[in-house]
């Protein structure tokens, strides 16, 4: 993000962090573009093929459920392309259609994965749990923090700065608790998937693959917002010592 020289934006402080942040972000950024093609890559290789049992996606979802002694979950088809999700204000999984009708190794792997999430809901699993609690307060803090965090910068104020890096927090501490539970769930579906001989080894490998994938994602979606959670503390401190050893 660029920001004009003048005023707030143009302190030693700011410059320095926004140097920091730039030199960091090409590794990262290259992480999230390599991690988003190999979802993209893996997904569209393996729904390429069939799995030997022939059990769809939704059939996977609904055998990963049973296996856990979960019944009062709807699996419901939805559009898009890689849009599914477990949604828990109607306790429901949400298949596109490329995953919800489709025999193939992808759809069973990800439609594992959405049900893990609903098994997740089942057993109250601490992390989710958590992350259901903050995401009112996430909310908040995505709306706010950035105008507050611009308040801050513009009109050299460091209260303003300061709430906005803590509303700003909480986005990041979402996406940490976010980490845990998107790899539990991957965990038990794949756990699942072989445990109950859904698929043979050879489609495990691709299954893994498909999941594997995923999760990266969700790790540079993490160390995207902690690279710009430290770039607004880095211009925080500068700021704050500066006016210390005037």
């Amino acid at each position: 993000m660029y920001y004009p020289m003048y005023g707030g934006y143009g302190d030693a402080a700011t410059i320095s962090a926004n140097a920091i942040y730039f030199i960091l972000l090409i590794p990262v950024m290259a992480l999230a573009l390599w991690a988003q093609a190999q979802v993209s890559g893996n997904f569209r290789r393996y729904s390429g093929v069939s799995n030997r049992r022939h059990m769809t996606g939704a059939q996977a979802a609904e055998a990963v459920l049973r296996a856990h002694g979960v019944y009062n979950v709807p699996i419901r088809p939805c559009q898009g392309n890689l849009t599914d999700h477990y949604d828990p204000r109607d306790n429901t999984i949400y298949l596109s259609e490329p995953v919800y009708n489709a025999a193939t190794i992808a759809a069973v792997g990800v439609a594992a994965h959405e049900a893990g999430h609903a098994v997740q809901y089942a057993v109250s699993y601490g992390p989710i749990r958590i992350r259901s609690a903050i995401i009112p307060a996430t909310q908040f803090g995505s709306k706010f923090s950035f105008i507050l965090l611009m308040i801050g910068l513009i009109l050299y104020s460091q209260s303003f700065l300061f709430i906005g890096i803590v509303l700003f927090s909480l986005t990041t501490i979402f996406q940490l608790v976010t980490l845990p539970v998107e790899f539990n769930a991957s965990h038990r579906a794949l756990e699942t998937l072989e445990g109950q001989m859904l698929l043979d080894d050879e489609e495990m490998y691709g299954a893994r693959k498909v999941l594997r994938a995923a999760a990266l994602t969700y790790v540079a979606a993490l160390l995207t917002s902690a690279l710009q959670l430290l770039r607004y503390v880095l211009i925080f401190m500068g700021r704050s010592n500066r006016r210390n050893n005037r």
